[in-house]
Parts: structure tokens; sequence; C-alpha cells
């Protein structure tokens, strides 16, 4: 075993080594590395495509469609110009490959095993250090006669230093972020495949379009867990809007693929860690700010962000709950069937893009809501967090109202939302005078009146 040790420690040397230039390439220009990557997988993607036949006969997508098709996949934006169905399941499956690979944590997983690997953190003063430099240190004690720190054979001491531990807190990392995002897809794509199978009128569906189980499932879960939003039919969730099973399986993939992504990684991580390596656990869950991972959040921001997300997603369930219980949007549904479909389209109306309802048919106040949920950044969180100010002397009373006070747009867009609630009935009748934009530039216009003013009367 020790020989084995020895072994692999040498490799992981001479591999630092040899890939010297490339982390140095990395620090350099990494934005460049991350669009040559996509702009590899999806020409890749495309070719692959267009090698593939497609289901139907009597249509043939254009390459340009195919090559938009395998860009929207790779960067996870669900945009098509071809309907699904016309996609044979061999194309399908490239394309579940390409949202695999492009998706935001596969991403950010493959960034962080080149930081980690390639680049070293050092705790004295925080510069970046190759781990190439290895070899050159051992030389330079060799010629200092500085041989007094080498052991062979001496056994590894419990107690590792902070540079240490922090590279294997970063190693445990990696492992914990591979082990969360292929659990839940694999637990997703189980479960979708005992309900499709448990559930007749489902699968009666999948029988109609000719879709396959397997290649149906393992699709619909990718793409709900990278927030891609494609379905391979062409009515996206709408024929499956009375299998409220399916929606929940969607709906936990949604989360924890996107908005909560953050509060999940770091319960993983002090999960794992009561069971094994406790050290790197704690570490990670302590030095969340040094980690450089940009999903590992604190405790306290990993709560605000959850409890944010909560109410942002009640808000939007009561305001379509009360404007579409009755409409036609939802019409032929139980009662819990509608309670859930409701609860589906309001957690998709971040980013997912997956629904069950016809988005034209909506009220406006609803649609306002949905395209305010969509500008916010995915992890937005109006409740303050906890960090050290840079200015002297300021109050945390204010550093807390800072946190909360909202920006000039998103008043905009709460009036706009209220009008369009009040105003709801003049907007069927008269839709003329009272549609979405006539109230926004009213709205915009009375906000910044007195401003106008302000300048039109002065000297």
């Amino acid at each position: 075993m020790k020989m084995f040790s020895y072994i692999g420690k040498k490799l992981e040397q001479l591999c630092s080594s040899c890939l010297c230039p490339l982390a140095f390439t990395l620090r350099v220009n990494w934005f460049s590395l991350e669009l040559l990557y996509f702009l590899f997988i999806s020409t890749l993607g495309f070719l692959i495509l267009h090698s593939l036949d497609v289901r139907t006969t009597t249509f043939t997508p254009r390459n340009l469609d195919l090559f938009f098709t395998s860009v929207s996949a790779a960067t996870v934006s669900s945009m098509s110009t071809v309907e699904m169905e016309v996609f044979s399941n061999s194309q399908l499956i490239t394309m579940t490959i390409l949202m695999f690979i492009g998706g935001e944590i596969f991403t950010s997983l493959v960034g962080h095993y080149i930081r980690t690997f390639f680049v070293h953190d050092s705790p004295k003063d925080g510069n970046k250090v190759d781990f190439c430099d290895t070899q050159s240190s051992f030389s330079d004690k060799i010629e200092l006669n500085d041989l007094s720190i080498i052991e062979f054979g001496k056994q590894k001491s419990d107690q590792f230093s902070m540079d240490d531990l922090k590279h294997q807190s970063l190693k445990f990392l990696g492992v914990v972020v591979l082990f969360y995002f292929l659990f839940v897809q694999f637990l997703g794509v189980v479960s979708v495949l005992i309900y499709l199978s448990a559930i007749s009128s489902a699968n009666s569906i999948l029988n109609h379009k000719g879709l396959h189980l397997l290649t149906f499932s393992t699709f619909s879960i990718v793409s709900t867990f990278a927030n891609c939003g494609f379905v391979p039919t062409n009515e996206n969730m709408l024929v499956f809007r009375k299998n409220s099973g399916l929606l929940l399986i969607l709906i936990v993939q949604i989360l924890l693929g996107n908005t909560l992504y953050p509060p999940a990684l770091r319960f993983s991580i002090w999960f794992i860690g009561k069971f094994v390596k406790k050290s790197e656990s704690r570490y990670l869950l302590k030095n969340s700010k040094d980690i450089e991972y940009g999903h590992l959040y604190s405790y306290l921001h990993s709560i605000f962000l959850l409890v944010t997300v909560l109410v942002f997603i009640m808000v939007q369930y009561i305001l379509f709950s009360s404007m579409e219980w009755s409409s036609e949007s939802l019409s032929g549904l139980n009662v819990y069937q509608k309670l859930v479909g409701i609860l589906f389209q309001t957690v998709n109306s971040r980013y997912t893009g997956e629904s069950i309802v016809d988005l034209s048919t909506i009220s406006s106040a609803v649609l306002v809501l949905f395209v305010l949920m969509m500008y916010l950044p995915p992890y937005t969180s109006f409740l303050p967090v906890a960090e050290e100010s840079s200015e002297q002397g300021r109050k945390r009373s204010r550093k807390i109202m800072d946190n909360l006070i909202f920006s000039q747009p998103i008043y905009l867009v709460i009036f706009v939302i209220l009008v369009c609630i009040t105003e709801r009935k003049q907007m069927v009748d008269d839709p003329l005078n009272f549609n979405v934009l006539n109230i926004v530039v009213e709205v915009v216009r009375y906000l910044t009146l007195p401003s106008f003013l302000s300048l039109t009367m002065s000297p």
C-alpha cells in the first residue's frame, strides 16, 4: 500500500509539473477557455445531430436550426426553432448529454477541479502558487542543506497544517459536489421511471408520441435539473398537467438544481461530514468565503436565501391562485391538481421555463410578476447578510436597512402589478386603452412626475 501511495504522489507531482502552463493560462484567461468550451461542445453537438436521422420523413431541419438547437442545449437556454418531436431518440440522447455537460453545476465542478489540482492557495500571503513549485522548492532545500524537514518512512501526522487542510477540504468539496450532482439526478430518473411505469395515463402519452420511457425520464430530469426547460414533447409539460406526481418530482429537481443549490450543498457537506472527512467538512462550513467556490455560502446566507426563495414562491402562489383559480388556464383540473399545478408553474417562473398552462391566457398581473422573477438572479436575497463593512463606524442597523430597501425598478413592477389587479376588468373590456404597455407607461410617468416638474419649472 505504501508503494502505491508513493507512486500516486509521484504521478500527481509529474502531472502538476507538466500542466503548469495550463494552470497559468487558466488564471490569465478563464473567460476565453469557457467560451472555447461552449463553442466546442456546441459544434460537436451540431455535427452529431446533423449526422443522425430525424424521426419524421416529411420534415428535415436546416443546419442553422440544428446548430441553434445544439447551442441552446449546451448553454441550457431552452430555445428551439424546431418542434421537439421531430428529433429521433438518438438526437434526444445527444441533447441530453449537451445539457448534462453544459449546466451551471457541472461547469462549476470542472472549474473547481481545475483550480484545486492546478492552483494552490498559500495561507501565509494569499498568493496563488502552482503545484509545480513543489519540485523546485525541493531542489532549493537540497541546495540549502535544509534536509532536516524531510523524513522518509515516517507516518504522516494527524494534525494537518492549514494549507494541507485547505487543499484536502477542496478535494472533499469536489467529491461532495460530484456526488450531489449525480445522486440527485439519478434519484430523479429512477423516480420518473417508477411513476411512468405505474401511472398508465402518463405512460400512454409517451406511447402515443413514440417516446422511449428511459429517454424521456433522463432527458426531462437532466433538462430540469440544469434549468434548461426542454421537454421531448411539442406541448412542453401541458400534456402532463394532470400528472401531479410527475410535477412534484420535477419541482424538487428545479429547486435543487437552481435556487436552493447553495443551501442543499451546505447541508450535504454537513451531513456527509458526520460520517467521513470531519475535519475537512468543518473547515468548509467555517471558511466558505475562502474556498472560492461561488455556490458555497455561509450558514446565515444560506438561511436567508432559503427564506427568500420560499417567500418568492409564496407570493407567486397566492397571486396566481387568486387570479387564475377559476380561469380557463386551469380548467379541467380538480382541487389537488390545481394546487400542485400552480406550485409547479410558480417554481418554474425562475429560469426553468417548463409550463402546464398557456401563458397567453393568464392575467397580466401574473405575467408581470413572472417577468420580475425571471429578471432576478437565482441567488437573490433581500434579507440582510452578515458581512463586515469596509467603512469604519457604520451602524449595523444602517447595513440592515440597505439590504432591505428595494431598487426603483422593483417599485415600478409592484405598482404595475397592483394596477393590473385593480383594472383587470377594464383590461378585458377595453384592451385598447387598458393594456400592460399603457399601464407601464402611466406608472413610470406618475412615479417620475415630481422630478420632471422640478426640471421644467426651474429657471
